[in-house]
């Protein structure tokens, strides 16, 4: 059996079009939803998701902001920064993007965020109404999967929910959004025994380790929905040819060619496919959510300021 594909790219696109239209929407009531989006230092892969973000902004009708700090930002100035926004009328979400630099305190910046301006859904209020299943700003990843299951008909009720992984940003919010849909939800990580067995039992399989290719197909069981949340760079032939399928090679062989690496997940997509029901691709399965789930947190976040 081949897996069929979860196309997080076409689901991201109706979001956005969602989106969209609200936006249009509040335009007569003089609401134009704001983001303002916060990057300190040089990171490259970072740059890009930030230029994106604002780019995607744009394209939506909604206003963005960009402030690019230097990578000698201290605290200080960063908390004065992120309190001048959230005194701002006009910005109605901030983003901090991470990792920040060594000499920055991470979790003080991100507490220092107004709680309804936080559309991360990383500040602790907002993490403790998502436990309490109260109406809150969520963790763009793991509403996007939840959208994703809900637009292909996957049922999450009684299902059994396993989650390989335990990060703040996606394995412990996902396993709480499961949880309030009614799944039944183990969550496993790198010091789980047995891991494949325990993987094996999953109705629905997330995976959001942050290891390349390391679910394969002896960690699913036939016919399980598979999501991939890994973002991780193949480097070599041997290592492509090993992680994916045949029809797949040519497509991966030019990627290193033309940019020295492949994407890949943390899911083996040659043995999994063969097992799974669905399986999110990468690229194009829950990266392009993530970025659809900012803009409706952004909106969100507008109308819940606004009542």
């Amino acid at each position: 059996m081949a897996s069929q594909l979860l196309n997080g790219a076409a689901v991201a696109e109706e979001i956005k079009r969602g989106v969209a239209a609200r936006v249009k929407e509040l335009e007569p009531r003089g609401i134009k939803p704001g983001l303002a989006a916060v990057i300190v230092g040089d990171d490259p892969a970072s740059k890009v998701y930030v230029g994106s973000k604002v780019k995607t902004c744009q394209s939506l009708g909604l206003h963005s902001e960009k402030y690019e700090l230097s990578a000698q930002t201290t605290t200080r100035e960063l908390l004065a920064l992120v309190e001048h926004l959230n005194q701002r009328d006009d910005i109605d979400g901030i983003l901090v993007q991470l990792p920040l630099p060594k000499q920055i305190e991470t979790r003080r910046i991100l507490e220092a965020v107004d709680p309804a301006k936080d559309v991360d859904g990383f500040h602790a209020i907002n993490v403790g109404r998502l436990v309490r299943g109260e109406e809150s700003l969520v963790a763009c990843t793991p509403a996007g999967i939840i959208e994703l299951l809900d637009h292909y008909q996957i049922p999450i009720e009684g299902s059994h929910a396993v989650v390989v992984g335990r990060s703040d940003i996606v394995g412990k919010p996902m396993s709480m959004l499961l949880l309030h849909r009614n799944a039944t939800v183990t969550i496993c990580h790198s010091r789980t025994r047995n891991l494949p067995e325990v993987a094996r039992q999953a109705d629905i399989l997330v995976a959001a380790i942050g290891r390349a290719a390391m679910i394969t197909g002896d960690f699913v069981r036939e016919g399980a929905v598979v999501i991939d949340v890994g973002m991780n760079k193949a480097t070599t032939a041997g290592e492509i040819n090993r992680i994916f399928p045949d029809s797949d090679l040519p497509k991966r062989m030019e990627d290193l060619g033309k940019r020295g690496y492949t994407l890949v997940g943390d899911v083996e997509p040659r043995t999994v496919a063969e097992r799974a029901s669905w399986l999110t691709p990468v690229p194009g399965g829950v990266g392009p959510l993530t970025i659809a789930m900012l803009m409706k947190n952004t909106l969100r976040a507008a109308e819940m300021r606004r009542g």
